[in-house]
């Protein structure tokens, strides 16, 4: 009969083993992180050359893919008047308009517009020269915090565009018939704009006039 073999763990034993062990899995860890790199790397070019006429000037920029045409006018071309509030196309702060429609500039990426005209609210009118819906957000006082405003202009023109265009909304009750400028036609188009200060009653004043005027 065979006798048992006797096995005596010691200190120094154990200590190599674990630092084997630590060693054989940190290089394995390196092994997948470098994996995880390699597939995140991006297939093509990480930055691109677009043209953009913005305000009637043409514009080159060279920017990373993922910028946002509110970045890009913001962080690039220094037009801050096109604001960012909730970055997720929400409230309407950054509305401007690209070949004649709005858009939320912070859900649209830069490099997606190569060729395309932009307006922002730099290019709507000046202190000296004010668009006549700026003049009625003036004297309707259609502002409070101002930080919304440039949306809401650039919402409130395209509205009024919207409706001469004989573009439905979904409070349009006679899809057949001259779209009339009503209330609820105003409120309707422009509830992706927010004013957190609440001067929805101005506003509609003021877009109100405006229409009043054209026709």
């Amino acid at each position: 009969m065979r006798r048992p073999i006797e096995f005596k763990l010691r200190r120094r034993t154990l200590l190599a083993a674990s630092a084997a062990s630590a060693v054989a899995v940190g290089f394995a860890r390196r092994g997948v992180a470098q994996e995880a790199t390699a597939a995140a790397r991006p297939a093509g070019p990480e930055t691109s050359t677009v043209t953009l006429t913005i305000n009637g000037r043409e514009r080159e920029l060279t920017l990373d893919n993922r910028v946002t045409l509110l970045d890009a006018l913001r962080e690039h071309l220094h037009l801050t008047g096109t604001k960012k509030g909730c970055d997720h196309g929400q409230c309407g702060a950054c509305t401007c308009t690209v070949n004649g429609e709005r858009v939320n500039s912070c859900l649209s990426l830069a490099v997606m517009h190569d060729g395309d005209e932009v307006q922002t609210i730099e290019g709507i009118g000046s202190p000296d020269a004010m668009d006549p819906m700026q003049e009625a957000f003036v004297e309707y006082d259609g502002f409070q915090c101002g930080y919304c405003t440039p949306g809401q202009i650039n919402s409130a023109k395209s509205v009024l565009e919207e409706i001469n265009a004989g573009i439905p909304s979904h409070v349009t009750d006679d899809l057949t018939a001259e779209i009339a400028v009503t209330d609820a036609e105003i409120r309707e188009r422009m509830s992706g704009n927010i004013c957190r200060c609440g001067a929805y009653s101005n506003i509609l004043a003021a877009i109100t006039q405006v229409a009043e005027e054209r026709s």
